[in-house]
């Protein structure tokens, strides 16, 4: 069976995975899906420093200290800037990444490079959008009861994870086995962009027809497209 670490994105933690990982698990594969510091049940772990180098390592250290091997290593949303940045370090473990409606940012870009946004982001460190508007933007295409379920949940994410440009040496230069997973209902980080990295990764391209959040709107599609990408 199959070792999955799924990585989670902006606002989130590990329980936007709980649906795909329970079905995972039901298939008896081994699912990790950690929280990040700062987010979610770790949102009391929140300090200065917190970028997408230090979620880097964090990813790498799990896969060290669980000694996981051939891992399917996924990432959704801005964790998909971490799943390159963690697969570029522990190459030797990895046995395929999926980057699922995610961000994958070359050496130097940061989110705001990519995401469009109508209002800047406020100093601090970190930020969430206003319960009324996370309602009506990020998570206006959710049926009802998930809408509140995660309304719930959502935190602040740190903001140097989408302000200081991403550190990677020579991911984009390595070849990986991986899969591209767009949901064309999403605004971002849209097509192009990832378009880009399939292209530049040689990856299997894949489409959902839903919005930015398939963990949670199609999460039988997702898993058993993860499951196919063993």
């Amino acid at each position: 069976m199959t070792t999955f670490v799924l990585v989670h994105g902006s606002y989130q933690g590990g329980w936007i995975w709980q649906r795909v990982a329970t079905r995972l698990r039901s298939a008896s594969h081994t699912v990790f899906a950690p929280t990040m510091d700062g987010c979610a049940e770790r949102r009391h772990q929140l300090r200065p420093g917190i970028d997408i180098s230090t979620y880097v390592a964090e990813i790498a250290d799990l896969l060290f200290y669980e000694d996981l091997r051939d891992v399917v290593l996924v990432g959704t949303s801005s964790g998909g800037m971490v799943v390159c940045g963690a697969a570029e370090r522990m190459r030797h473990r990895v046995a395929r990444l999926v980057l699922v409606d995610a961000l994958a940012l070359f050496n130097g870009e940061r989110t705001r490079d990519i995401v469009r946004r109508t209002t800047p982001v406020p100093p601090g460190l970190a930020y969430a959008p206003s319960h009324e508007d996370a309602e009506k933007g990020l998570f206006a295409d959710l049926d009802p009861t998930t809408r509140v379920w995660v309304l719930d949940r959502y935190t602040p994410h740190p903001i140097g994870c989408s302000e200081i440009p991403v550190k990677l040496t020579d991911f984009w230069d390595q070849s990986w086995k991986a899969t591209v997973i767009w949901c064309r209902q999403a605004p971002n980080p849209g097509e192009a962009h990832q378009r880009r990295a399939a292209a530049r990764l040689g990856a299997r391209w894949l489409e959902l027809d839903t919005g930015h959040y398939p963990t949670l709107s199609t999460p039988d599609e997702l898993a058993q497209m993860l499951i196919d990408a063993r």
